[in-house]
């Protein structure tokens, strides 16, 4: 989870349930130019085939403790190519028409959150979610991590561990796992669930076997 600074006139409710108006009008206005949403996908996930071995082969264990987790002991975000970074390069991969400045700040873009099929036209209302939140990984086990692996694991752009989608969702999401977290979008958890699935099962991380049981009930909604 990500959080960004958000414009001070409006509460998130109101901002939130205003831009929805927008973007639907946004849409209805913009469907003779490009009638499907931004949508970019996060590279490296996988089938549902290959999600599956891999959630067969993932540890199940209890849940750790929290104790001494700090989000500082996840260094994000780093600096990627020049200017940018970690946030600033996501946004662009998932956004379209984005338009940075010479710091790489995006200045205007489009993107459209597939948590919750929220389009956005500011880069403020828009946050980077760790699909596998910090304090997750440090209870399945990057707590005995070294500081360069758990910086590696939170500026991850190989795997399907970083995803640009609304701000209020994504601080709703918080550090929970699938059990008691799921897209509020529910045509996205098939694949919210290989995103999830594939981070673990690459990174060497364990989980519990509520969470394991969660994401095998939204494995099986996927048909590929």
């Amino acid at each position: 989870m990500s959080i960004t600074q958000t414009s001070p006139r409006f509460p998130r409710a109101r901002r939130h349930a205003a831009a929805l108006a927008v973007a639907a009008l946004a849409g209805t206005l913009l469907a003779g130019v490009n009638p499907q949403p931004a949508s970019a996908t996060p590279p490296g996930i996988p089938s549902k085939a290959t999600a599956q071995s891999q959630l067969n082969a993932l540890t199940v264990a209890a849940q750790g403790s929290t104790s001494g987790y700090s989000r500082d002991l996840f260094p994000h975000w780093i600096t990627i190519s020049g200017s940018c970074n970690t946030r600033e390069q996501v946004l662009k991969r998932d956004g379209t028409s984005v338009v940075v400045d010479s710091s790489c700040a995006a200045i205007s873009g489009r993107w459209y959150s597939p948590y919750d099929g929220a389009t956005w036209y500011a880069a403020s209302d828009v946050d980077i979610d760790h699909v596998v939140p910090l304090a997750e990984a440090w209870r399945s086990g990057a707590n005995s991590w070294t500081t360069s692996r758990r910086q590696s694991f939170a500026n991850d752009l190989t795997r399907p561990q970083l995803i640009a989608v609304t701000d209020n969702v994504n601080q709703a999401k918080g550090d929970q796992d699938p059990s008691t977290w799921q897209p509020p979008l529910s045509s996205y958890r098939c694949t919210y669930s290989k995103m999830w699935i594939t981070v673990k099962y690459s990174w060497g991380l364990t989980l519990q076997s509520t969470e394991k049981s969660a994401l095998q009930s939204m494995l099986n909604t996927c048909s590929s």
